[in-house]
């Protein structure tokens, strides 16, 4: 899943950030609202968490800007203000969903997920191809009903393989939903991250390298 986070005081950005990631979430991190604007025009969200009270450009802008343009990313707008007048108002200008400050960490993630199974094509809860078997809640692996122990990353990449449906995965398609902005473009991560992957898998492999298209499981 593809994070922005939109929060104009950085520890606490970082702080949400670093969270999801550890929730095996790509996650990238704007403090204000016309960075907001300018990420969102580049790279498709899943979520975007939102900040109400920003700079530059006002988060009721950016949430207004952002529906009118149809950006399929889900937006949960975070505010100090908890008045159900300011709730209204937050999904009357196109948010999907609200949350007040302060709120629990578990709660926001709990969130982030929901919106972001809305902002995708219905799957399973769990999915399952050729014997492995994901379960994005549980965290868990298992093929032929052995665990298999992952990497946040390699587990991000998986449930991408898993929720194509045989279809073709690119390398970019992967970079982009299992990493953040940070990662150098020109990385070899993706072959590297593939090959730790099959492995720990076993056999027979049951994922197959599409020369100069990408990955199908």
């Amino acid at each position: 899943m593809r994070v922005l986070v939109v929060e104009d005081e950085r520890v606490l950005a970082d702080a949400i950030a670093e969270g999801l990631r550890e929730e095996a979430m790509a996650v990238d991190v704007a403090y204000d609202g016309d960075a907001a604007l300018e990420r969102a025009s580049h790279t498709g969200y899943d979520v975007i968490v939102l900040d109400r009270d920003l700079p530059v450009v006002h988060g009721d802008e950016v949430c207004r800007e952002l529906a009118a343009r149809g950006e399929p990313g889900r937006i949960l707008m975070l505010t100090a203000a908890g008045d159900v007048s300011d709730r209204v108002d937050g999904l009357a200008l196109g948010a999907d969903d609200y949350l007040p400050k302060p709120f629990v960490f578990g709660e926001l993630v709990a969130r982030v997920r929901a919106l972001g199974r809305r902002s995708r094509p219905p799957v399973p809860p769990v999915l399952e191809r050729s014997g492995v078997r994901l379960d994005p809640h549980r965290r868990t692996v298992t093929r032929d009903g052995a665990e298999v122990r992952l990497t946040r990353k390699e587990f991000a990449v998986l449930e991408e393989l898993l929720r194509a449906e045989g279809g073709v995965v690119s390398a970019e398609r992967l970079l982009e939903r299992a990493w953040d902005e940070h990662l150098d473009p020109f990385s070899n991560i993706v072959r590297v991250t593939m090959a730790t992957l099959r492995r720990k898998l076993g056999e027979p492999p049951v994922i197959e390298t599409v020369t100069g298209a990408g990955y199908r499981l």
